[in-house]
């Protein structure tokens, strides 16, 4: 295809590019042909055609996917999942790490109800925000170390 090195847009006349690709696919040995494309004096490329089959005048109705309608028995009832189970009552360290970070966030914004100076109140609430964040990710359940399993957990 000389049109298409020519120019780096492409070619200029599509009809003329697309015509080579097919003479050149039409040349190849490898191209599949149709049977009746087939040359007659070419023996490996003879396929034996099935007999042609004539059309009926009218067409036989034939249902598709979109003309099923459910019959009147089936289970009408939706899929109602179980209750979730109850949520674990929190344990005591659990409680401590939430009433600090409480704490911390009253001390930073409740500065003035505390008599306490803004130089002094939000260093000592962010701390404590920290340290209530800290002592709960601390608190968190680990798995086991010395399981083999590698798989995905739940």
């Amino acid at each position: 295809m000389s049109t298409r090195r020519d120019n780096p847009d492409g070619p200029e006349d599509i009809d003329a590019a697309f015509a080579e690709i097919v003479a050149d696919l039409e040349r190849d040995a490898t191209f599949a042909r149709w049977p009746e494309d087939a040359d007659p004096g070419d023996e490996d490329d003879r396929t034996e055609t099935p007999p042609a089959v004539e059309p009926t005048a009218v067409a036989p109705v034939e249902s598709g996917p979109r003309d099923w309608t459910p019959s009147a028995d089936e289970d009408d009832e939706h899929y109602v999942p179980p209750e979730p189970p109850p949520l674990p009552t929190p344990r005591a360290g659990t409680l401590v790490g939430i009433v600090v970070v409480v704490v911390g966030v009253l001390v930073t914004l409740g500065s003035g109800l505390a008599g306490l100076s803004g130089a002094v109140a939000l260093p000592l609430g962010l701390v404590l925000i920290s340290g209530g964040i800290g002592w709960l990710l601390l608190r968190l359940r680990q798995p086991p170390r010395g399981s083999d399993d590698d798989g995905a957990q739940v």
